[in-house]
């Protein structure tokens, strides 16, 4: 089916940019075409990592606040894994990496792509690459992040399971997080075995 983009207007140009869109799209049952009108965030791609050491069969999340969950019955620190936005050209394997360093003062080995994704298309034109990396985890921990970012964050290393179970008693509840997590308990089996856990 075919669309067009009729008008476009910026609303907003900061960190985020925001724009408004009227376009047209086919119908799945034809005849003419659908006139609407949205707001689109775009806010540039993602990629996420979740550092798991098959050695010690530990993880590693990060805690920080997030002005979006203010909200939420749980508080607005987060438990999540390592995120940054790309930058013009970056390579989605880079930024898992220098976030990492930046998040975690964490370094990578080998990296797996899990999937490719959009947040929320909606209204967003965000796409998340996710990964999990293998890593020695056994000295991680402490509080890191950029100051000039507004960042303090707080290094969380997990067993596995305890990871899991966090998971399944809801204490996890940003998309990145849950799928990441989701994907290594399908796979822990056959990564220990590849990265000899």
């Amino acid at each position: 089916m075919k669309w067009e983009i009729l008008k476009l207007e910026d609303l907003y140009r900061g960190f985020f940019h925001l724009r408004r869109l009227r376009l047209s799209h086919g119908r799945f049952e034809g005849g003419e075409p659908m006139v609407i009108e949205r707001e689109l965030l775009d806010r540039g791609h993602a990629a996420g990592v979740l550092p798991y050491d098959p050695v010690r069969d530990v993880v590693l999340l990060v805690e920080q606040f997030r002005v979006g969950a203010i909200e939420s019955p749980h508080g607005p620190w987060l438990m999540e894994i390592i995120a940054g936005l790309m930058d013009a050209g970056e390579r989605a394997e880079s930024v898992a990496r220098r976030e990492a360093l930046e998040e975690a003062d964490c370094r990578l080995d080998e990296l797996v792509h899990i999937h490719d994704y959009y947040s929320t298309p909606g209204s967003s034109s965000e796409r998340i690459s996710l990964f999990v990396a293998r890593a020695d985890l056994g000295e991680a921990g402490g509080i890191h992040g950029l100051a000039d970012e507004g960042e303090e964050i707080r290094v969380h290393v997990l067993p596995a399971e305890e990871a899991f179970d966090r998971l399944d008693r809801m204490q996890v509840d940003t998309a990145m997080t849950i799928i990441a997590l989701q994907w290594l308990r399908l796979n822990r089996d056959g990564l220990r075995e590849r990265w000899g856990g």
